[in-house]
């Protein structure tokens, strides 16, 4: 589970978190492959490259790990070696782990620069005590398209319950995930989906009620926890859409 946090207090912060939620990864949940260059003896690097909608490509940066009480800087670097932007380690998500010690996830959004190139970008990260950590993100650079073609469609007034939502595949995805939010109840998240690899979502039987009113979002990723790319590479989300569902 992810909690939004400012500051090393803990203090809860404002939480336009769905949509970083939906830039879905888990930093870091699989093991470690010693050839992985992503890890150090410090935690785990990543780089995104978000195509959301209403804003520019982005790249979204993050290092999570175990010693945040340790982190004294936290430095991402171009491919060229020339720093691209830093982590604040005041501003962080904690990942809530079973049976296992609580990670910080430090993240921030780039729009894309203009002279970005492929290649790999590197992290360096600094301890309390002077030691010097970097891990490496390999980044191709392209646009993964939001899925479209969504099935109910945006505005629909449904007289039957829906057994599955779907949508359009998505050229060069791989996995899906997809989140569903309850409109008549403040907009709660009341369902997010697992990793999907078909563009179709299996409806939980009592998950949706009628005389409901839903909105979904689709959020595609190219690949999964892969040694060269990270938990993924590129990372797409669509606008919301609605649909009711008549009593």
């Amino acid at each position: 589970m992810l909690t939004n946090h400012t500051g090393r207090t803990g203090t809860r912060a404002p939480t336009p978190a769905l949509l970083l939620l939906a830039c879905s990864w888990l930093p870091g949940a699989q093991a470690a492959d010693p050839a992985d260059r992503h890890y150090n003896e410090a935690g785990f690097f990543d780089i995104h490259v978000c195509n959301w909608p209403g804003r520019p490509l982005f790249f979204m940066p993050l290092f999570s790990t175990e010693r945040y009480n340790e982190v004294q800087s936290i430095e991402v670097l171009t491919p060229g070696g020339d720093l691209l932007l830093e982590l604040d380690p005041e501003r962080y998500r904690t990942i809530k782990r079973k049976n296992k010690p609580d990670k910080r996830a430090f993240i921030r959004q780039l729009d894309v620069p203009p002279a970005a190139a492929n290649g790999w970008y590197s992290a360096r990260i600094r301890l309390d005590n002077g030691e010097e950590h970097v891990a490496r993100d390999y980044v191709i650079l392209h646009t993964l398209p939001q899925a479209g073609g969504q099935v109910p469609a945006d505005g629909a007034a449904l007289e039957r319950m829906p057994e599955k939502l779907a949508w359009d595949p998505v050229p060069g995805a791989g996995f899906y995930q997809v989140f569903i939010r309850d409109l008549w109840n403040d907009s709660e998240l009341v369902h997010t989906s697992k990793l999907l690899t078909r563009p179709e979502l299996e409806l939980p039987p009592g998950l949706l009620q009628r005389g409901g009113y839903y909105s979904w979002i689709i959020h595609a990723r190219d690949t999964n926890s892969h040694i060269l790319l990270g938990d993924f590479n590129h990372g797409s989300l669509n606008k919301p859409a609605t649909f009711l569902i008549n009593e």
